[in-house]
């Protein structure tokens, strides 16, 4: 009983703090201002992620103090999480060259592995495969892609928000199924800090979330999905099916601008998302497929992963399909016209 009040208090702890973060960006003229390479027509005040921030470092200082987090899950999570969030909270008020931006993710990204004993041994087709330095190597790669991803994605009301949310609550389904359900409050008190800031967040939204925001979701839900390795192998691979929309939209995005020469690291709408919401004339259709998407299609895959049912691999190959398909349907990472 305990823990559903923690999640109902810190849920409510980020929609206050969301409420005061917009009332501070509007006294200071923190306003995201349209442009040509925008999703949105309306100005709009910037950095409510920073509620999401604080409300779930809140939260696991308080699952560390009682016991209920590892030391170890409690220290990636602060000091990565930390460290992104204050880089992101920076960019958000000024401007980090891309180069410094990227040396303190992967520092980040570093920090994170060593408490986390970096990659888990992977299952696959029934092999156990332990990667050694390479596989933190690529864990590396991997957390500094999913920031980064994250932060690409978060181009239109309430997506970001809603893809957190519906993740970090398969992911409950998903540990409690496979016999982990004693580490869900991590991923259940994310969605909840999350969850607040949506509510000022879901289209048409009245505060964005910010560097700061997205950037750190991208990096603990990529720390929780490595943690998750460790409790049981096919746990990673759930965790990836659950992000599926996420990885493949922007995957499929960049490898096609890099194929054009392209430079990838500046602003562009060429995100499949993006093409959907100029289609549709709005943004909520786009942000309520992605709910459906991972509701209804990406996790009954990942339980069954979740569950041996499916190796991980494969369980992947089916899930991500269609949503390559989708992704080319929708134009990802196609050249805009002038």
């Amino acid at each position: 009983m305990l823990e559903w009040w923690w999640i109902v208090g810190f849920a409510l702890l980020s929609l206050m703090l969301t409420a005061v973060l917009r009332r501070y960006a509007l006294a200071r003229s923190l306003m995201d201002v349209p442009n040509a390479r925008s999703s949105h027509s309306v100005p709009t005040p910037r950095g409510g992620g920073v509620a999401i921030v604080v409300a779930f470092l809140l939260a696991t200082a308080c699952l560390g103090a009682t016991g209920r987090l590892s030391a170890d899950l409690l220290m990636a999570i602060t000091g990565a999480g930390g460290l992104v969030a204050v880089i992101g909270f920076m960019d958000d008020h000024g401007h980090i060259a891309a180069r410094w931006r990227l040396l303190g993710h992967f520092l980040a990204a570093v920090w994170a592995l060593v408490w986390l004993g970096g990659l888990a041994p992977l299952d696959l087709f029934g092999w156990r495969v332990d990667l050694g330095l390479f596989g933190s190597v690529l864990a590396a790669f991997y957390l500094v892609w999913m920031l980064n991803l994250y932060n690409f994605m978060d181009g239109i009301d309430g997506i970001a928000s809603v893809e957190a949310v519906s993740v970090c609550v398969g992911a409950c389904l998903v540990h409690t199924f496979a016999g982990a359900g004693e580490q869900v409050l991590a991923p259940a008190l994310l969605a909840a800090a999350v969850a607040g800031f949506l509510y000022w967040n879901f289209p048409p939204a009245r505060i964005f979330m910010g560097d700061a925001g997205s950037g750190f979701l991208g990096l603990v839900l990529g720390v929780l999905s490595l943690q998750a390795g460790w409790l049981l192998p096919n746990l990673f691979w759930a965790w990836l099916i659950l992000l599926g929309v996420f990885v493949v939209d922007a995957t499929v995005t960049l490898l096609r601008r890099l194929l054009r020469g392209e430079k990838v690291y500046e602003a562009h709408r060429s995100h499949a998302y993006q093409y959907a919401s100029r289609r549709y004339g709005r943004h909520l259709p786009v942000t309520l497929a992605v709910l459906a998407i991972n509701m209804v299609w990406l996790m009954p895959w990942a339980l069954a992963v979740s569950v041996g049912w499916l190796d991980g691999v494969s369980g992947i190959l089916i899930a991500y399909l269609p949503l390559v398909l989708l992704a080319m349907k929708f134009h990802a990472g196609k050249a805009e016209r002038p």
